[in-house]
């Protein structure tokens, strides 16, 4: 059973680690933190040396050391409140969710339900729970079921009355949410939340970061997900000593540099984008899509113009702030760009630059979007689960979007040789915390031409996210900051790349690297053998 460290320690140990294979230092097998950085790195000889002064020494066995990584995109709160709640992930019918449904309401005796993560294209149903058939198996219980994009839910009558979502954009009149009818309800849902509610899932889900080896987050927050409150709670959290760091970003458009000035600094955040909505997703097909979705009628919607995003982009340029937004869909990705080009000719190409702005997700980009952000020095903070878990030609997006398209989503390979900077995240809880399951799916794109190296997706999952939140880190630098992760492989030796990665590329399904002991700012924040 692993043990974690408590939350509350202050001292920070020395440590070494001698014995091992250390990331980025061909023929160094050691490595010396103290005082949150690291102070030392060499071969086993000189190791020695530094023993009497080390806390604690970690004898690696031949184990790999890299630095932490980041995910550039998570919902703490959220994640917290998954891995609290019912995952319906595995569920392969309506009956099935709504059986874990039910079993959940008689467990918890009349509080509200949350069972997230569904996915209609995997029930043989094929459609999403009703309204009617949550009333039932909770016997009129409040119940908020999103689906695994978050940008739709089911929810059942009682929870649609809480929310008053009757008459709104996006709701069906069957139990089904989507745009302002989620939002209604995913806020009427969080309002309740108490501090130790929250406190409790952002325990849940920074354990389960550091455990995963993962030293930052990015919090992408916005008004349709989550509250001011939930934002300061992330960054405090954050803040404390032995748990994985934390940095936030805000979605809300701003009209002015006064505006967005004082937005950023009540909230502390790095800048105005996260999830700001320029559109939806493809699995509700809120996506704003050029091409019309082939398993319903319609284009999907966006939500912002090119004068908005230009008006919100000036703003927080000349505030010093970071600027961006959630966009999927090419007809999105067309109008986004647009705005950032027009806000481009006002404060001009060098400040756009130097801002570091970024984009979420960035699906289904062209060729002249994608010369637009590298032009203009626009980040890509993408999943390379979403193309893991539902491209290529016989899933979601093939049936959403048809295949030549569905193969077209999560360009990596033509972002990267477009001079386009990458950070790689999760989403999470739309999928989960997980950098090595990351760096496979961007190894084995579903669309060849697409694909990354092992080195190359390590590199935007470590060196990507910390740069692009301005935080030192992301590699095993002496004076930097002792972020790093000591990883086992149980199920046996894995093939090496030539700079000693563990080589996901060279077959398919390969096991996964497993952190033994993860180390942020020199402090122990998760510790899989309890010593």
């Amino acid at each position: 059973m692993s043990t974690q460290p408590d939350p509350e320690v202050t001292d920070v140990p020395t440590i070494l680690l001698r014995g091992g294979r250390l990331h980025g230092h061909d023929g160094a097998q050691a490595l010396l933190s103290r005082n949150g950085t690291i102070a030392w790195v060499g071969d086993d000889g000189a190791a020695q040396a530094h023993e009497d002064s080390a806390d604690r020494i970690v004898d690696l066995d031949g184990a790999l050391v890299t630095a932490a990584f980041s995910d550039a995109h998570v919902h703490l709160t959220m994640t917290g409140q998954g891995l609290d709640g019912i995952d319906l992930s595995k569920t392969r019918s309506v009956g099935e969710a709504l059986r874990l449904v039910e079993s959940a309401a008689r467990h918890l005796r009349g509080r509200p339900v949350y069972a997230h993560s569904w996915d209609e294209t995997k029930w043989v149903e094929g459609r999403p729970v009703t309204a009617r058939e949550l009333d039932r198996a909770t016997y009129g219980g409040v119940v908020y079921m999103p689906r695994v994009d978050a940008h739709s839910a089911s929810v059942s009558s009682a929870m649609a009355a809480v929310a008053r979502v009757h008459g709104m954009d996006g709701w069906d009149g069957t139990g089904v949410v989507t745009r302002d009818a989620f939002a209604a309800v995913t806020n009427a849902f969080t309002s309740a939340m108490t501090d130790a509610d929250r406190e409790h899932y952002l325990d849940l889900a920074l354990r389960a970061a550091a455990e995963r080896g993962i030293g930052l987050v990015h919090e992408t927050g916005a008004d349709h997900l989550t509250s001011f409150a939930d934002v300061r709670h992330v960054l405090e959290a954050g803040q404390r000593p032995a748990r994985t760091a934390t940095v936030a970003y805000w979605g809300q458009l701003v009209t002015d540099q006064a505006q967005a000035a004082d937005l950023g600094q009540f909230l502390g955040v790095a800048g105005l984008a996260g999830d700001l909505c320029a559109d939806g997703s493809f699995g509700s097909r809120t996506a704003h899509v050029l091409e019309p979705y082939l398993d319903e009628p319609g284009h999907g919607f966006g939500y912002l113009s090119a004068e908005e995003i230009a008006e919100h982009v000036i703003a927080c340029t000349r505030a010093g702030l970071q600027a961006g937004g959630h966009v999927i869909g090419d007809a999105a990705l067309h109008t986004m760009a647009e705005g950032f080009r027009q806000a481009a000719e006002v404060v001009g190409r060098e400040a756009m630059v130097a801002a570091r702005h970024r984009w979420e997700h960035v699906e289904l980009p062209d060729a002249e979007v994608l010369a637009t952000m590298a032009d203009l020095g626009i980040w890509a903070s993408v999943q390379p689960a979403f193309d893991g878990l539902w491209g290529g030609t016989e899933d979601m997006y093939a049936a959403r979007l048809g295949e030549d398209r569905a193969l077209a989503t999560v360009p990596l390979r033509s972002m990267v040789d477009a001079g386009v900077r990458l950070a790689l995240g999760s989403d999470s809880p739309v999928t989960r915390m997980d950098p090595w399951q990351a760096v496979q799916y961007a190894v084995w794109h579903h669309n060849p031409d697409q694909r990354l190296s092992v080195t190359e997706a390590v590199q935007a999952h470590t060196v990507g996210g910390y740069d692009l939140a301005a935080r030192p880190g992301g590699s095993l630098v002496v004076g930097g900051p002792a972020s790093y992760v000591i990883w086992d492989t149980p199920d046996g030796e894995l093939p090496v790349t030539t700079d000693g990665l563990p080589d996901l590329g060279a077959e398919p399904d390969l096991p996964l690297p497993v952190a033994r002991l993860t180390v942020v700012d020199g402090h122990i924040t998760f510790d899989r053998e309890g010593v």
